[in-house]
């Protein structure tokens, strides 16, 4: 672990707040599964650019297996980018930054269309970039 911010009672404050508030990691929430978490990680590396102390909303609650996984597909040269590997109980990605999702940052509001007469447009009227078949999307119908 770097040290600063961590090193800072600053730091430390945000940290426990934020496991107060989520005292279980999310991306296994996400999945069904609960888990405590016990590490904290910015949404938004600080080495990219993230602000060191940002509001709660901008840190995960993470188990270390869930926090190792991201870390090493995001914030490490050679990278695979995605962060969180897994579906949801629908059967889509839970990382908002899946190519099934454009590969976008900002998926909020996005969902692949499930109405057939769509097609491959989802309901924010983007295209559907992905490299799964186009049969499972429709197949969820």
């Amino acid at each position: 672990m770097a040290d600063w911010p961590y090193n800072t009672p600053t730091w430390r404050r945000l940290r426990k707040a934020k496991l107060a508030q989520r005292p279980f990691c999310e991306p296994c929430r996400a999945r069904g599964r609960i888990v405590e978490a016990n590490t904290v990680d910015h949404s938004k590396a600080v080495a990219a650019g993230g602000d060191p102390f940002p509001p709660l909303s901008g840190l995960m609650s993470m188990c270390h297996a869930c926090h190792n996984t991201k870390t090493n597909a995001v914030d490490r040269a050679g990278g695979k980018g995605v962060r969180f590997k897994g579906c949801d109980a629908d059967g889509f990605p839970i990382d908002p930054q899946h190519p099934a999702y454009g590969g976008k940052g900002d998926t909020k509001g996005y969902t692949p269309c499930k109405d057939k007469g769509l097609g491959s447009v989802d309901r924010c009227g983007s295209r559907v970039s992905t490299k799964f078949s186009r049969r499972k999307f429709e197949g969820l119908a």
